[in-house]
């Protein structure tokens, strides 16, 4: 499993965000977020700092900024020098709004990095917490396979061998998106939600058996292939077994449990014949009717219950 304790690089939201630097001198290696709220320093630029959230990412928006135009210059040093004294990760300007050269000058010497963009304060803000929350997010690593099928993000599990990256191939074959094959990260963006990408060093790979790595970006084209797929469905492949009994009629979910969070789970028998592509599609289809309130195992319980209600009035 891998941690989140080193956080998120402030470069790296630079380069993703778009942002510009007006203290360049500054070297922004050293700098992490840790957290994955930002913080609008109202009260902080009033005097008060109690309770202070300074290991989050500071905006300043309008209304901070115009607040601190109508200081008169003694009182802004204050404010300046006590606000920049604190360890931050960053403080961003947002509306194309220019920090003055005091702002940047002590800012410099306590080596806080000012950083700005033209994006509105609500808009930006709102992005970058989500963005902070998906890098943030508890991560794991597992084995096997995801594919957006039908839009439904199904994680194929399995023994080594056993088929997942020639279900995935042949998923491929039929229109639907690779996202990663034998290697899934899982981040878990809230209770209810987890996203799986790719390593960087195999995203759009598979390993075949006897033919080896095949290149499917290049091999089928760009819409084959997904960056990242919220996973909705587990199928867990599994050797045929006579005496196991296996769920015929899928009246109750079950259910795997990743991070936390529990995901939709069916155990699918594998013996020569059967075609897993399809059965995978199938899945995820019928797992997407489920979701709009069509249950087709409790349908036909339904009409069970009623040709057994009718056959015993017209025995009467």
């Amino acid at each position: 499993m891998s941690g989140t304790t080193n956080g998120v690089g402030v470069s790296k939201i630079v380069q993703i965000m778009d942002l510009y630097n007006f203290l360049p001198d500054i070297d922004l290696k050293g700098h992490r977020v840790m957290s994955n709220d930002v913080n609008r320093p109202a009260l902080q630029l009033s005097g008060f700092f109690e309770h202070f959230a300074q290991t989050r990412v500071q905006i300043i928006g309008n209304v901070e900024y115009t607040y601190l135009q109508h200081m008169d210059a003694e009182r802004k040093k204050e404010i300046y020098t006590e606000f920049l004294s604190y360890d931050m990760p960053c403080i961003i300007f947002c509306r194309d709004l220019q920090p003055d050269e005091l702002f940047l000058k002590i800012a410099e010497e306590n080596s806080v990095p000012v950083l700005g963009t033209k994006r509105s304060t609500s808009e930006f803000m709102s992005e970058l917490i989500y963005c902070l929350g998906e890098w943030l997010a508890p991560c794991i690593s597992i084995h096997g396979v995801l594919v957006d099928v039908y839009g439904e993000g199904l994680l194929i599990m399995g023994e080594s061998g056993i088929g997942k990256s020639e279900a995935a191939l042949e998923l491929l074959r039929r229109g639907h998106r690779l996202v990663t094959d034998d290697v899934v990260e899982i981040r878990k963006i809230n209770e209810h939600k987890l996203i799986g990408t790719s390593p960087d060093i195999t995203r759009y790979f598979i390993e075949l058996r006897g033919i080896g790595i095949v290149d499917v970006k290049n091999l089928y084209g760009v819409e084959s292939v997904k960056e990242k797929q919220e996973i909705d469905l587990v199928i867990k492949l599994e050797e045929w077994k006579k005496d196991k009994e296996y769920d015929r009629l899928g009246m109750e979910e079950e259910y795997t449990e990743i991070l936390g969070n529990k995901v939709v789970c069916h155990s699918l028998p594998i013996r020569p014949g059967r075609n897993l592509a399809v059965i995978c599609e199938t899945a995820a289809v019928n797992h997407r009717q489920k979701k709009q309130g069509y249950n087709a195992a409790q349908e036909l319980y339904r009409r069970w219950q009623e040709n057994m209600t009718k056959s015993q009035e017209d025995d009467e």
